[in-house]
């Protein structure tokens, strides 16, 4: 199983960018799926999830500025993120609970992060 991201990038104070992390294997279900962040010096924070059939839950710090989504065709999450702010620069990690051919139970995969970094 792989997650991989896509999108991350250097944006100015204000603006936008959008993440996508898409899940691939023998992946037989997905439960939740999600971002986390992580800043130098930080520990890594949850950022939004959404559980499948569920509302998403955010971060406060994030709320009314960015929104999940996922497509379960696709088997991919989305985190579309607006008036980005400079402590929103972190490398953000895909995140999902997943079962896949073979196993028993649901197990966490994580992708390999990307750098989102919001600068002037």
């Amino acid at each position: 199983v792989h997650l991989v991201e896509s999108g991350g990038g250097l944006v100015q104070p204000g603006g936008s960018l959008r993440l996508s992390c898409a899940a691939s294997g023998r992946i037989r279900s997905i439960n939740t799926m999600g971002w986390y962040r992580q800043a130098p010096g930080k520990e890594r924070e949850l950022v939004a999830k959404i559980i499948s059939g569920g509302s998403p839950n955010y971060a406060d710090s994030v709320k009314g500025r960015f929104t999940i989504s996922r497509d379960n065709v696709k088997n991919t999450v989305y985190l579309q993120m607006k008036s980005l702010k400079p402590e929103d620069t972190a490398v953000y990690y895909c995140n999902a609970d997943l079962w896949t051919s073979g196993s028993s139970s649901y197990s966490d995969y994580w992708g390999q992060g990307t750098q989102v970094t919001v600068s002037s």
